[in-house]
């Protein structure tokens, strides 16, 4: 299995965008001496922020930019939901934890960020009622394919998430999903239902 190509300016972009978004904000000041280590770090509530490296190149994979509406799934501190909007997209974060959707929309008012983090539907993935998406950037890792993530992605449209510890990118064209696995394998918490 090979990595699968991003375009240079892609990498660039998404670099210039995380620049623009200081982990250390979005993190709880007991661990914010943290935030430059490449490493998942706890956020309470059994979530974590993932390591920078795996959130560049889920972004990298992602290639979201200006006009993109994205769905940010397990949004936890709102770390990815403001760098997505930095990257010029219309974010909606959805997290599970009550907690964290109060946490993160804190860490984004407090960046200055206009996205949101949504409180998310016990046993319903994303938010179908928004459908569709250009992008979806999945944040914890799910045991099998999310067909109804998948469903809710507009026609042109991708998604990134960890599927069994996979680096998974699904697009659609022409209403068929098409899925493919980045080199690597990444460990994730558990994505809630």
């Amino acid at each position: 299995m090979s990595e699968l190509h991003v375009e240079p300016g892609v990498v660039e972009r998404v670099r210039a965008a995380m620049a623009a978004t200081p982990r250390a904000t979005f993190l709880p000041p007991v661990v914010r001496h943290l935030a430059d280590v490449d490493r998942p770090v706890g956020i309470g509530w059994d979530a974590t922020s993932s390591q920078p490296s795996t959130v560049a190149r889920m972004l990298e994979l992602l290639d979201a930019g200006p006009g993109d509406r994205v769905l940010d799934v397990g949004a936890g501190s709102g770390w990815t939901a403001a760098i997505l909007e930095e990257l010029g997209a219309a974010v909606i974060g959805v997290e599970l934890v009550p907690q964290l959707v109060e946490t993160a929309n804190a860490n984004l008012a407090a960046h200055g960020s206009r996205a949101r983090v949504r409180q998310a539907t016990p046993h319903i993935l994303g938010l179908p009622d928004d459908a569709p998406f250009d992008r979806i950037l999945v944040s914890a890792d799910l045991w099998r394919m999310p067909d109804a993530l998948v469903a809710q992605l507009a026609d042109g449209g991708r998604m990134v998430a960890p599927v069994a510890g996979r680096m998974t990118v699904v697009d659609v064209r022409d209403g068929r999903p098409r899925a493919r696995e980045d080199r690597g394998r990444y460990a994730f918490v558990p994505l809630r239902e």
